[in-house]
């Protein structure tokens, strides 16, 4: 719906156009979907491309603080297995592309602070509002800059260091606050899964920052979804996580009198953690406190300090020998990870066999299996699998009807199933509208039309909904019309909506004096989707009823027939014509 250019100025404008409000990233997900479709090879190499890009500017920032072994730190970032959901995950674009934006202006600063020169300070201050725009995580540069500042010269003075950054300050605050909100306003990050007590987030942050700590040095066993913690506060040992970061804290404040390096990489690893370490509620906290995405810019504050203490550290010969040993293990770890996304139902099945109580991973996949031919058994005991796990899952129950719906035996199981779902999410508009796909379906067409307006009063906007609504319609005497405005309005919504077209067009063809419009929206129907056997039959009946249409509508036939040789509908039609 976002395809046209339309699109790409709702993708600046409406707020929920989108998932998140990121309209830099979502603008180069139009561009590229121009370039090169639903090929996932442009995608994939433009975000190899983007995290190559950072690693350089990485190697320049090094090189800008005068820290030793600028290009081991480089290509440690560059091959580090926590790296691989991020760049391979194409949705997770969003990481590399604000990632090269927060580097680029970080470079851009430092450069400043040394030449303070106007126009620099104004490319540095263009490039962090688009890494903004791409990610708003990146709003804790400005605080991390003032770290790397404290620690260049041992202290902070107003006009030279804080003055300059103060409006960045502000903004990123800003960004943050206005994504926090849109978090829960519009991507659902609210509710029983992101309930925490006061007591439950102090837990959390100090082990998520231990967490990610230990996975940057020791990278193995790593997934894309991590069994979802159970903060108990009273739970002794869950205080060893706080205790053991305060310890390394106090060590490093004490250590600071004479190296104030461990201290200042401290404060910008967890700084940057900030936002994601459970004081504000993003989406993916339903299924885990911890991403390996979520440190993709954090890791830089471990790596280049253990990188550059290394190279100086080292003699040439073992510093090179070193890193040369560290820099294949991880290519080799890497390698292993990535191919863990090579398609969707790799990435879930290897997610639950290193995460077995991961119910997102069972929902998904069932998500993927009901749309592969002869796989809906599989997808139903995938989603009855997440169910078991969390029971009280709206989107699962909405899901597993989708799968036990495609069974008409089956409707009945379907609709106690939606039933469900809207007892725990009474306002979930998808999952009215499904339903009342399924009571037309069994001919409870009253009980339909309630349940589709109140999707269409949820999401008036939605185009999937109007389309069920007038599928209800339809069946009733005398509402023939209403039927026809609703599915007009779906495709005003959604001009690709193909069901929409297809319904349309059948409900034209029985109206005397508007078969040409049925015949057009019909082609549409198949322009849209070319393996719709039942659009092409119906398509060739109504080319019958058109004078000198008898070919192709024999022509049409025929198609469906080789796309389906036992196809009754078709095989009848030409039967009945005696052009077999």
């Amino acid at each position: 719906m976002l395809q046209g250019f339309d699109g790409l100025g709702r993708i600046w404008l409406q707020l929920g156009a989108t998932q998140q409000y990121y309209p830099l990233l979502h603008s180069a997900f139009w561009l590229e979907h121009h370039l090169w479709g639903d090929a996932v090879f442009g995608y994939h190499l433009l975000n190899v491309l983007l995290h190559a890009t950072a690693a350089c500017l990485l190697v320049l920032i090094a090189r800008r603080l005068s820290l030793a072994g600028a290009w081991i730190a480089g290509f440690v970032f560059a091959l580090h297995p926590v790296c691989v959901e991020a760049v391979a995950w194409i949705s997770e674009q969003k990481s590399t592309l604000s990632g090269v934006f927060c580097l680029g202006a970080a470079l851009g600063y430092l450069h400043f602070d040394q030449t303070r020169r106007r126009r620099t300070y104004l490319l540095a201050l263009g490039l962090f509002v688009l890494a903004l725009l791409s990610k708003t995580v990146t709003a804790t540069l400005p605080a991390a800059l003032l770290v790397v500042l404290w620690w260049k010269c041992g202290r902070l003075e107003w006009k030279r260091d804080l003055r300059p950054l103060a409006g960045w300050i502000v903004i990123g605050a800003t960004a943050g606050l206005f994504t926090a909100w849109v978090e829960r306003t519009y991507v659902g990050a609210h509710g029983a899964d992101y309930v925490m007590t006061t007591g439950q987030r102090l837990l959390l942050a100090p082990r998520a920052i231990c967490f990610y700590a230990c996975k940057l040095v020791l990278p193995l066993n790593l997934t894309f979804t991590y069994p979802r913690w159970d903060l108990d506060p009273h739970q002794w040992w869950q205080y060893l996580f706080p205790l053991g970061l305060l310890a390394v804290t106090v060590w490093f404040v004490i250590l600071a009198r004479r190296n104030r390096g461990p201290l200042a990489s401290l404060l910008i690893f967890a700084g940057t953690l900030f936002p994601v370490l459970g004081f504000f509620s993003v989406y993916p906290f339903a299924y885990s406190w911890v991403a390996d995405h979520f440190q993709y810019l954090a890791s830089l504050a471990i790596i280049l300090p253990v990188t550059a203490f290394a190279a100086a550290h080292l003699s040439r010969t073992a510093a090179r020998n070193i890193a040369a040993a560290v820099v294949a293990i991880l290519a080799e770890l890497t390698w292993l990870q990535a191919g863990m996304y090579r398609d969707g139902e790799t990435l879930y099945r290897e997610t639950l066999r290193r995460n077995p109580t991961s119910y997102m991973a069972h929902n998904n996949l069932g998500n993927l299996l009901v749309e592969m031919p002869g796989r809906n058994a599989e997808a139903i005991a995938e989603f009855r699998a997440a169910l078991r796990i969390r029971p009280n899952n709206a989107e699962a129950h909405n899901n597993l009807a989708n799968a036990l719906s495609q069974d008409p035996a089956r409707l009945d199981q379907a609709i106690a199933e939606y039933r469900a779902a809207l007892r725990l999410k009474p306002m979930d508009a998808e999952a009215h509208s499904n339903l009342a796909s399924a009571l037309t379906r069994t001919g409870r067409v009253d009980e339909a039309i309630a349940e589709a307006e109140k999707a269409v009063r949820l999401q008036p906007n939605d185009a999937k909904s109007h389309n069920n609504l007038a599928g209800a319609l339809i069946r009733v005497p005398g509402r023939t019309d209403d039927a026809i405005a609703e599915y007009r309005t779906a495709l005003r919504l959604d001009p690709d909506l193909q069901a929409a077209h297809f319904n349309l067009a059948d409900a034209l063809a029985r109206i005397p004096g508007q078969l040409p419009e049925a015949i057009a929206e019909f082609r549409e129907a198949l322009r849209l989707d070319p393996e719709d056997v039942e659009a092409r039959v119906k398509l060739g009946n109504a080319l019958l009823q058109v004078p000198g249409g008898q070919q192709e509508a024999v022509e049409e036939f025929r198609t469906a027939l080789r796309m389906r040789p036992d196809y009754g509908p078709a095989l009848a039609a030409l039967q009945r014509l005696g052009a077999q």
